[in-house]
């Protein structure tokens, strides 16, 4: 199941675009028909509308056709052009979505890029996909990880501003994220004695304490102990030296401690074709590693790739007994 994300935006553009495209699932998008028939008219694209309804038998995806699972938007919209109107569509569209993974109707849930701005505009508090997907499937701890070219990064924290980030970091939660990412790697990822590097939250990883205390007090302690639980651990390690081939080789991922610290890495090698997704979910869940661009929405420019390689993820994470 797919969500097209912001309606103003690429993701009706790229749902569009991969509707073109062979696939070896058969996959459908949470939209309002009426909005994909108007862009594919603008980009040109013969792509022929089909509309589903969640019980429907699943049969091949077949090249230039869209199945949709209807949602009727708020207001009309402009390619390029938010409008807060459409918040409460995309939380819906996020809604119908989830729901049909969790009773079994479709085996993963891929998302297109949102706008949290807008969202928030319309006083719906909105920090991001993975908080609300969390909240929509009861899950107490979820990790985002992005991975791309062999090179897989979790989050400690997600959404939060820096100067909130340290007190964030406590024991429990780092914990509580180290044995979703440690399990996720092996349950989802087939990975069954995972090798974890963890950043360290300060410059050098703390110097020893003399450039801040959360290395040696928070990071070093949750370490050890679970190490001595049979994690293979490796860290905390200064962030700026980490990712070399010396450490990267040998390990299956990477824990950033804030979303700026490890994604700008893992985007510089491999941004457009990288995938989002979140672990702890009861439910498969990936995504694009972009925004909404709307500057390029309905202008043909618009690459699918990122959304291509989440769906082509999702696929082989379902295959692998993953869900």
């Amino acid at each position: 199941m797919v969500t097209a994300g912001e309606p103003a935006g690429i993701g009706p553009d790229l749902c569009l675009q991969l509707a073109l495209s062979p696939s070896e699932a058969d996959w459908a998008v949470v939209a309002d028909p009426v909005l994909l028939a108007a862009r594919a008219r603008l980009l040109g694209l013969p792509v022929t509308l089909e509309t589903v309804a969640p019980d429907a038998p699943p049969r091949p995806h077949r090249p230039g056709t869209l199945k949709v699972l209807p949602l009727a938007l708020e207001a009309p919209v402009t390619a390029g052009r938010l409008d807060p109107a459409n918040a409460g569509y995309v939380l819906q569209t996020l809604r119908t979505a989830t729901s049909a993974c969790l009773d079994g109707t479709f085996h993963a849930l891929v998302t297109g890029p949102v706008h949290k701005g807008v969202i928030n505009a319309a006083g719906i508090p909105f920090s991001g996909h993975t908080e609300y997907l969390a909240g929509l499937c009861g899950a107490s701890q979820v990790v985002m990880m992005l991975l791309t070219g062999g090179l897989r990064v979790a989050l400690a924290t997600t959404h939060l501003p820096l100067r909130e980030v340290p007190d964030a970091i406590t024991p429990a939660r780092l914990r509580a994220v180290l044995d979703v990412l440690h399990g996720d790697l092996q349950r989802r990822f087939g990975l069954p004695a995972p090798r974890i590097l963890v950043c360290g939250l300060n410059p050098h990883a703390g110097e020893d304490g003399h450039l801040g205390r959360e290395d040696e007090d928070v990071v070093k302690p949750v370490l050890a102990a679970l190490r001595a639980a049979g994690m293979d651990l490796v860290g905390p390690l200064p962030a700026d030296t980490l990712f070399i081939p010396k450490y990267l080789d040998s390990a299956d991922a990477v824990l950033a401690m804030y979303h700026d610290q490890g994604l700008p890495v893992l985007k510089f090698k491999g941004f457009g074709r990288a995938v989002n997704v979140t672990l702890g979910l009861p439910v498969i869940r990936t995504s694009v590693d972009h925004g909404t661009a709307l500057d390029l929405a309905g202008g043909g420019r618009a690459e699918p790739g990122s959304l291509r390689a989440a769906l082509e993820l999702a696929i082989s994470l379902c295959r692998s007994g993953g869900r």
